[in-house]
């Protein structure tokens, strides 16, 4: 999050994860503009409305299934259309590590949600954030992807390529100041 308090207008991808619900919250008291996305669109809209008596500017929602990679496109251009200052991803799935281990298409759909999708986004928003030569880009990944481990190391290898895409962007967008945020929570 930004730490001025002026209001901003901010993209959050996955909104209805505990994290970003949270983050939209803080953002909603300071007056920000919301685009909020998600899979399901009761709890976007249970969201929204919350953070519409909470104080934000401006609330709009829009079901996205990230795995619907032609969708993407439309979401940032939605975005940026209303002038965008700061783009969350925090969508993303733990799967199954058993189901992986004895079904490819399960791990590659995992890898698919995890890494492809992100990196899918990252590369729109990307662009026009360089273009306007300001903004802030974060993204949730986690600790699983600093070390593979036994029981979900098909989401730390995802989680490994997101925070090593992330670094090569933060690099490539630093002499445009866009800012590149990698948040790396724990166990929630």
């Amino acid at each position: 999050m930004e730490a001025d308090a002026r209001p901003r207008r901010v993209l959050i991808i996955g909104a209805t994860s505990a994290i970003a619900e949270e983050v939209a919250r803080r953002y909603a008291g300071r007056g920000a503009a919301l685009l909020l996305t998600g899979r399901n669109p009761a709890r976007l809209a249970a969201v929204g409305d919350d953070l519409r008596v909470r104080g934000a500017a401006q609330v709009e929602t829009q079901v996205l299934d990230v795995l619907d990679r032609d969708a993407h496109a439309a979401v940032v251009k939605r975005a940026f259309a209303g002038g965008l200052d700061v783009a969350l991803l925090a969508h993303g799935d733990l799967p199954d590590q058993q189901r992986c281990e004895v079904d490819p298409g399960e791990a590659a759909r995992a890898l698919e949600l995890n890494l492809v999708a992100t990196v899918a986004l990252l590369t729109l928003l990307a662009g026009e954030f360089e273009a306007r030569r300001s903004g802030t880009i974060a993204v949730i990944t986690s600790v699983a992807g600093d070390r593979g481990r036994r029981s979900n190391y098909v989401y730390g290898a995802a989680k490994a390529g997101v925070t090593v895409f992330l670094q090569g962007l933060r690099q490539r967008l630093h002499p445009s100041g866009v800012r590149v945020v990698t948040l790396k929570p724990g166990f929630v």
